[in-house]
């Protein structure tokens, strides 16, 4: 993906948004790497610098490594990205609910093979620049009313270019050398969910990259046998789209102001439901996770009863799989269990034992479903409200 995902990073009491930044930059210690499936959008990246560089974080660009191979999102590519939607609107009455970040247009431009990447701008800018005039001219033919204004676009983007030249690495050597050198721990982050993947998820109201598991290949230059454990998170949906579990009432109400649920991004408000065990199921069919991680099980701490979604069915009867097709999706009805909710305030807990019996059984419930061991549980924002289990 690209600036259109948002987290929320919280350390040390402070508060950090990032967008293009990988979530380890914090960290001193770590060098952070964006690879070659992410789409840049320069300027958002120094603003997005800047605003944490305001909160605290020091020195970000001696930890940061960009990879040379990743496609460049240019201010055209977001205009035309609002562009398409108020077209979408008009012609079939429901847009995307694109974050109009410029991630769709930018991933047409590299399937199309008229993108241009980071090594493109680093390397010879009159090559560029004549490549760009004719991306720039492609856009315009096919939207009269767009704007560009070429010239200045081309002179920002050569000061962007000196500012991130001494970040720029060969990505493939990169990765080789973090695999097959001295022992590290390497933690890949994908933004977005397995929901929103372009070949996976709820289509069309999904993204324009893999953000499953074979993006950790396909987005950085791993090898597959290289992929040890793959650790799903499970949290709040939002967006456009079937959504089965979705609460439109005062549970739906309660579970987004008590879980704070509003986009980094957008600022739009998270649509909220019950866990639906089937979406996890099929999460977990095609990244094979090894462990879960239960992110905001304090906020359910004040409900009488908790519902998990355990299976679909379709005229009446269940379904084994995760339907393809939308008009299917928004039939399905949501065959329930029911549990007895805790009613016990749980964002002081640090260990299992601290967890209410009650909500330790949703917990095990969730893995006896997936069969996926729940490795941490998250009672609040802070690193410290995260309960590790093994």
């Amino acid at each position: 993906g690209g600036n259109n995902a948002g987290h929320t990073v919280v350390v040390d009491g402070k508060e950090y948004d990032f967008h293009l930044f990988p979530s380890g930059i914090i960290n001193p210690k770590a060098i952070s790497f964006i690879g070659n499936g992410v789409v840049i959008h320069l300027p958002g990246l120094f603003e997005e610098a800047e605003k944490n560089e305001k909160k605290g974080l020091k020195d970000w660009e001696k930890r940061l490594i960009i990879s040379d191979r990743a496609h460049i999102v240019f201010d055209f590519h977001q205009a035309v990205d609002g562009l398409q939607e108020v077209q979408r609107q008009a012609q079939e009455g429901k847009n995307i609910g694109t974050t109009k970040k410029g991630i769709g247009p930018t991933y047409s431009s590299k399937a199309a093979r008229t993108g241009l990447r980071i090594c493109d701008l680093l390397s010879d800018f009159d090559e560029f620049s004549s490549r760009f005039k004719n991306l720039a001219q492609q856009y315009k033919s096919m939207f009269p009313t767009l704007e560009i204004d070429v010239e200045g676009q081309l002179k920002k983007l050569k000061g962007y270019a000196e500012k991130i030249r001494p970040m720029v690495r060969d990505g493939i050597y990169f990765m080789y050398e973090a695999l097959h050198g001295s022992p590290k721990k390497i933690l890949v982050e994908g933004a977005n969910a397995a929901l929103l993947d372009i070949d996976f998820g709820t289509y069309p109201f999904v993204t324009s990259s893999n953000c499953t598991v074979g993006g950790v290949c396909t987005g950085l230059g791993v090898p597959p046998q290289h992929v040890g454990d793959v650790y799903g998170v499970v949290k709040a949906k939002m967006g456009i789209g079937a959504f089965p579990t979705e609460q439109i009432n005062e549970i739906g109400d309660l579970l987004q102001s008590r879980g704070h649920e509003w986009g980094v991004t957008t600022g739009r408000k998270r649509r909220c439901g019950w866990l639906d065990l089937v979406i996890l199921k099929y999460a977990h069919m095609i990244n094979g996770f090894t462990a879960l991680a239960l992110t905001k099980l304090d906020i359910l701490d004040v409900l009488d009863e908790i519902k998990i979604g355990v299976a679909y069915k379709l005229g009446g009867k269940r379904i084994p799989y995760f339907p393809a097709n939308q008009e299917i999706l928004q039939k399905v009805e949501v065959e329930y269990e029911t549990m007895p909710g805790w009613k016990t305030d749980t964002t002081g807990a640090r260990k299992w034992e601290d967890l209410p019996p009650k909500a330790q059984n949703y917990i095990r419930c969730v893995e006896n479903h997936v069969g996926v061991p729940v490795k941490w549980v998250g009672v609040g924002k802070s690193r410290e409200s995260m309960i590790q289990l093994f």
